[in-house]
């Protein structure tokens, strides 16, 4: 893991005790980004992408507990700070785009202000310095006719609108990392590629990183120059988005990729991954993938999977990774996730 790392997260464990034991949301998960390098976090819906990404903020439910790791932002350790070390950390040294901003933004409260609140609160500045730094936010993320917008209530937005907002909340603090909660889900993919082209013009201006959580393979592609695959609440794989998309080194990658529509190459049938993701209170033993794996044997059903390198930044779970190798030299993964 990069020494010069802006955001580095080693063995993350978040769980959720419940009636029939404890709930492992998170187990054991690393990566990292540098400044300026946009890191996409994919996987299967429950696979613990989302669980992850509030940890980093201390914004997990209440009833979820940060049960071990070390997570360190700008050199500021996150795991043991306390409620008004993390308020300062929020909107300052990091900020989180929301998946759905109809539910993030306050809806009775106008938008310009709502972008104003943290130049005013946090950086402060005078009420007029803050409506302008807003309206100034607002021409920086595209949104028209600022000063007339800046008036309107959420609801009086389209969705595209309402998420430019929500990252212009996000750039009002100067933060160094944003957090981006699958911020195009919602939209259209008209709207969806505007936003995905704002955020990475964003970072290469601002110099900014993104960590983009997505379960879409094709927007991280478009967006990130580095990727984390999660599984069952584990990284199984990571590497820059142009190798692990075209040599993937670990089963769930390749499947993952194979489920992709390749529209070159016409199929009867889609791929599926069959199956169902792992209980997460009683996880399967060994390799939480083993039993949907096509090349599962004997020595992936038992014993611990951490991250192994393959050397050039990349690592895997797998313990047999000549197995993917050798499927994609038979048949090459899609071209176009």
């Amino acid at each position: 893991m990069s020494a010069s790392a802006l955001l580095r997260v080693e063995d993350l464990r978040v769980e959720f005790p419940l009636a029939r034991g404890v709930l492992r949301a998170v187990d054991g998960a690393s990566f990292s980004v540098e400044a300026g390098q946009a890191l996409g976090v994919v996987g299967e819906s429950g696979s613990g992408k989302t669980m992850a990404l509030r940890a980093l903020l201390g914004l997990l439910p209440r009833n979820a507990r940060l049960a071990g790791g070390s997570i360190e932002i700008d050199g500021i350790q996150v795991v043991g700070a306390g409620e008004s070390a993390l308020r300062r950390l929020r909107g300052r040294t990091a900020a989180m785009v929301f998946q759905e901003p109809m539910t993030a933004l306050n809806p009775v409260m106008r938008v310009g202000d709502q972008i104003a609140e943290t130049p005013r609160r946090r950086l402060g500045r005078s009420k007029a310095q803050a409506y302008d730094r807003a309206l100034e936010l607002m021409r920086l993320v595209g949104i028209p006719d600022p000063a007339r917008r800046a008036r309107a209530y959420p609801h009086e937005l389209s969705g595209g609108l309402r998420q430019r907002v929500m990252i212009a909340i996000a750039l009002a603090g100067d933060p160094r990392v944003i957090l981006c909660d699958e911020p195009t889900t919602a939209l259209d993919v008209t709207i969806q590629d505007q936003i995905l082209k704002l955020l990475s013009g964003l970072r290469e201006e601002l110099g900014v990183a993104l960590v983009f959580v997505s379960h879409d393979l094709a927007v991280i592609a478009q967006t990130c120059q580095k990727v984390a695959v999660m599984y069952g609440g584990m990284v199984v794989e990571t590497g820059a988005v142009a190798d692990v998309f075209r040599e993937p080194r670990h089963p769930y990658t390749l499947s993952l990729l194979r489920s992709v529509p390749d529209y070159e190459q016409i199929r009867d049938r889609l791929s599926t991954i069959p199956g169902a993701p792992p209980d997460l209170v009683h996880p399967p033993a060994g390799c939480p993938f083993h039993p949907r794996c096509p090349f599962v044997q004997e020595d992936c059903k038992s014993g611990e999977f951490p991250l192994r390198s393959l050397g050039t930044d990349r690592a895997t779970a797998c313990i047999h990774p000549d197995a993917c190798e050798a499927d994609v030299a038979r048949e090459p993964v899609i071209a176009n996730a």
